[in-house]
């Protein structure tokens, strides 16, 4: 039995749900307003739209058409049919329309001669009401079309749902179940939501019918697994007819749209609890670690004298306290100085001479510069400058000149807690960051002095263009590199060059995720820095993220990237924020990564920039290098 179906282009069960808007009747006979009802659910970012198709002489008993003598509920019901009903004319140019709109058009056939007509509109699926649930012939007649069938379970019994689920079993059909109360509005205490976990034991692709008022409990069965989701939809509650008043509005529509989407990205997929990015970097800042209590030295046994718990959460875990106890050390250390998972073995990771076809180099600080000077000689040193940073002397860190290349990573973060954007539309905003930006050339300018190697220095930035709530409109988009365009026209670049670095589409600065809008895509990027006469900083850590995001080939973003690219960034990463992961721990071929790399960018430089790879002296960039040799 399938856990997923395919209707149109989507994929039902992939943990997206499916939502319908249904119209049903609610235009009310009018095709302009069923054409403005298409309009609002396409901009609400509805799936699909849902209609109905009656041909009441083969629907109703003649005597009920003639009013003799039928209640007067059906006969309340005849008289909204007669008047609302759509002629299949117009049910076939809503359906063309739909096309234009990018929204699938879906029809319930309430007798077979509707169905007929659906099958000349080439509709993508079936949807069956509650009350045909037990109609074995229209349903006999649907299967025949091999179309996808969505099922509503309201007005029926346990006994008929699982009937009705065995036939359409075993003719082989595609279907879906929605769990229903067909009472408009339904009481909360009718609804019986934990119904679906019965459900499922009949067939595994169930969704939800609501017809409640409000969206809570349909939100509810999103969190329940509601593979598809169907909600009426009105222009005005007040409108003739019963399923106004269960219907919502174009606002309550689209909330609980977001509702439902925010629900899935939440939701994971179980598993392994791993931790978040954010979740990685408040550990660090807030946790705590396993340090030294004194001053200690190679060879000592160590025991409850020399080991205390201090924030911050950098180094070895306090669980690990029990594991240390009782080891002999293997290195010097000074008191208060972290442990870390290599003092639970006896082998100490060091750097040695590396060979590579390109520059190589790697990430340091300041105030590590010269410890890791004394250990390796690469060929080019990235600073990683902090805002701290930019108020330090430079010759109490430089004594001397120095055989190498350099880049500067200007920070993302400035004093007063500005972050760097340079494509804000923010004029104020921006003329900060353009302020301080200007202080990072000049301080890279005065590097120059100690790195005479260096012909033109370049400057690694995270640019900005972000925004706190949402991914911009595409059509805005331009207007954020046009400001960009203007900053640089702004800086004095005399004697540097700027290189914005490709992002992820939710970065992580200090203080949250945000969304990130520019050098995020590759046709984009191409374009831009065409433009502006840019070189890019290739992070493939971030672009993984990004491909991962949108459903992208990274191979080929490699690919387009890689003669724009002067410089590299490599870290693995997997799935949507796992960044910075150590090489080989993550998603990325690196050996087909570098194949691609040879050919487009042989020149280009790099770093390992691998998440706390500084720990305990640089052991992550140190693992990292042995891993790339021989593959970039």
């Amino acid at each position: 039995m399938k856990d997923t179906i395919k209707i149109g282009d989507h994929i039902i069960g992939s943990g997206r749900a499916f939502i319908i808007a249904e119209i049903g009747n609610n235009h009310n006979g009018s095709f302009d307003r069923a054409i403005q009802m298409i309009d609002q659910a396409a901009e609400m970012q509805a799936d699909c739209v849902k209609f109905q198709m009656r041909h009441l002489d083969q629907l109703y008993r003649k005597k009920s058409i003639k009013k003799s003598g039928e209640d007067l509920g059906t006969e309340y019901v005849l008289d909204l049919l007669r008047k609302f009903e759509l002629t299949v004319g117009e049910q076939e140019k809503l359906s063309d329309y739909c096309k234009e709109k990018g929204i699938l058009y879906l029809c319930t056939p309430w007798d077979i001669k509707s169905a007929k007509v659906l099958e000349t509109f080439n509709v993508p699926a079936y949807k069956v009401a509650s009350a045909d649930l037990t109609n074995i012939p229209l349903l006999n007649f649907l299967v025949k079309t091999k179309k996808p069938l969505i099922l509503s379970t309201g007005m029926s019994t346990s006994e008929e749902i699982i009937y009705t689920a065995d036939i359409l079993t075993q003719k082989g059909a595609e279907f879906v179940l929605l769990h229903c109360n067909s009472t408009y509005p339904a009481p909360l205490h009718d609804i019986n939501l934990n119904w679906m976990h019965e459900l499922r034991k009949i067939h595994p692709l169930v969704g939800y019918s609501g017809h409640e008022r409000g969206t809570n409990v349909t939100l509810a069965a999103s969190t329940l697994g509601a593979c598809i989701i169907e909600r009426h939809f009105t222009l005005d509650r007040n409108m003739e007819g019963p399923d106004h008043a269960a219907s919502l509005t174009f606002n309550e529509f689209q909330l609980m749209i977001s509702g439902i989407r925010e629900i899935e990205e939440s939701k994971g997929n179980g598993g392994i609890r791993e931790l978040s990015q954010g979740e990685m970097i408040n550990r660090e800042n807030l946790g705590k670690s396993l340090v030294a209590s004194r001053n200690l030295k190679k060879g000592d046994i160590l025991n409850e004298n020399h080991i205390k718990v201090l924030s911050p959460g950098q180094g070895l875990s306090p669980q690990k306290y029990n594991d240390l106890l009782g080891r002999t050390l293997n290195h010097n250390m000074d008191e208060e100085d972290f442990f870390y998972p290599s003092d639970l073995s006896d082998h100490l990771i060091e750097p040695r001479a590396y060979k590579f076809d390109r520059p190589w180099g790697v990430p340091v600080r300041y105030h590590d510069f010269n410890e890791y000077n004394k250990k390796i000689k690469p060929d080019v040193w990235e600073f990683h400058l902090s805002y701290s940073d930019m108020e330090l002397t430079l010759s109490d860190y430089f004594k001397e000149d120095f055989e190498a290349d350099f880049v500067v990573h200007a920070p993302e973060l400035f004093s007063g807690s500005h972050l760097m954007d340079l494509a804000t539309p923010d004029k104020s905003y921006r003329e900060i960051s353009l302020r301080e930006t200007q202080k990072v050339i000049d301080i890279t300018r005065k590097l120059k002095k100690y790195f005479p190697q260096s012909k033109r220095p370049m400057i690694v930035a995270n640019i900005g263009g972000f925004t706190m709530d949402a991914i911009l409109p595409e059509e805005i988009i331009p207007s954020y590199y046009q400001q960009f365009s203007e900053s640089l026209n702004e800086l004095d670049l005399e004697g540097v060059e700027l290189i914005p670095q490709t992002m992820a589409p939710f970065p992580w600065h200090f203080g949250g995720q945000r969304y990130q809008n520019i050098f995020v895509r590759i046709e984009e990027i191409i374009e831009w820095a065409e433009k502006l006469k840019l070189r890019m900083c290739f992070d493939v850590s971030h672009t993984q993220l990004t491909c991962n995001h949108y459903k992208l080939d990274f191979y080929d973003f490699a690919e387009k990237i890689a003669p724009y690219t002067a410089h590299l960034h490599l870290g693995d990463a997997k799935g949507l924020n796992g960044e910075g992961l150590q090489v080989g721990e993550g998603e990325i071929d690196f050996d087909h990564l570098g194949s691609i790399l040879k050919e487009g960018c042989p020149n280009a430089s790099f770093i390992p920039e691998i998440w706390q790879g500084h720990k305990n002296g640089g052991e992550g960039f140190w693992i990292a290098m042995d891993k790339l040799e021989g593959k970039i």
